[in-house]
């Protein structure tokens, strides 16, 4: 599976080429976990880009933008993914907006 490297933080760049084999069994270990999930392909990504926001973790949040509209999300649905967890998880949240507006503005959505 190809990916736009733009969209990828360069810490799992470095992942990816310094470590192969560690790489190869994250990402079987993610494609199984997906798979085992009753959740569809669009709502997951939503969910994730929710997590990452209230774990405060912004590096991620392009490629799983960029996938969550692939998958049919809506610029409404990624914004609301986002600001979820502010009850819970405070302004870390807010964190996540400008590189995810980056994304949404690109694909003008």
């Amino acid at each position: 599976m190809a990916f736009d490297k733009s969209l990828i933080s360069e810490a799992f760049q470095a992942f990816c080429s310094e470590a192969p084999d560690h790489a190869k069994a994250w990402m079987t270990l993610v494609q199984s976990l997906r798979e085992a999930s009753s959740l569809d392909e669009r709502t997951s990504e939503l969910a994730f880009i929710s997590v990452l926001s209230a774990l405060g973790r912004s590096s991620g949040i392009p490629f799983h933008v960029k996938s969550a509209l692939d998958k049919g999300a809506s610029r409404d649905d990624v914004i609301s993914a986002i600001l979820i967890g502010l009850p819970a998880a405070g302004h870390v949240v807010t964190q996540s907006l400008l590189p995810a507006l980056e994304v949404l503005n690109s694909a003008d959505v």
